[in-house]
């Protein structure tokens, strides 16, 4: 049933599009393999393969596609605490100047695992994990305020993770 739904979707489209403003565009095929890996991470290419309708061969080759062109990634999402990273928070902040070169520098830290810039309350918005509040602590007041242009900073810390899924589909 999967088969039709995506080889109606797919009716005259093709794999590799013209990328619009830089972004790969994906057809119905190439949304279907995302949709069964975010299902399943682990699940075979031929299994894949029928769902969606290809061959094997046809599926790894479109998923290493999709991994070179960084539109997905594939990996184990783990629960923080159970690997040692006991304080996870989301931190607010607020800069003076180019918001870009403090993304930038944020993404280079281990510690911060998702940065984000926002119209809002906040410029940036940065999700960081570490082993424990002094961790957390010397993050926040060492480096992420260290940072020439930030203009202040305020941390949400996280007391239970209660859904951390990547399950959104492809809409």
């Amino acid at each position: 049933m999967q088969s039709e739904a995506v080889a109606s979707r797919s009716a005259d489209q093709k794999d590799s599009r013209e990328p619009r403003n830089g972004t790969p565009q994906l057809d119905a095929v190439s949304l279907a393999i995302i949709e069964q890996l975010q299902e399943d991470g682990r699940r075979p290419y031929a299994a894949i393969g029928k769902a969606v309708g290809l061959s094997e061969a046809a599926v790894r080759q479109r998923v290493q596609k999709l991994l070179d062109q960084g539109v997905m990634q594939i990996v184990a999402v783990t629960d923080p605490l159970t690997v040692g990273f006991r304080r996870q928070a989301m931190v607010g902040i607020n800069v003076e100047g180019d918001v870009e070169s403090i993304a930038e520098a944020l993404t280079a830290m281990s510690e911060v695992e998702y940065v984000v810039m926002t119209a809002g309350s906040f410029d940036i918005l940065a999700e960081i994990v570490c082993e424990d509040d002094d961790h957390l602590l010397d993050v926040i007041n060492r480096r992420i305020r260290a940072l020439s242009g930030v203009r202040s900073t305020e941390s949400f810390v996280y007391l239970k993770l209660k859904k951390q899924t990547y399950m959104w589909g492809t809409r």
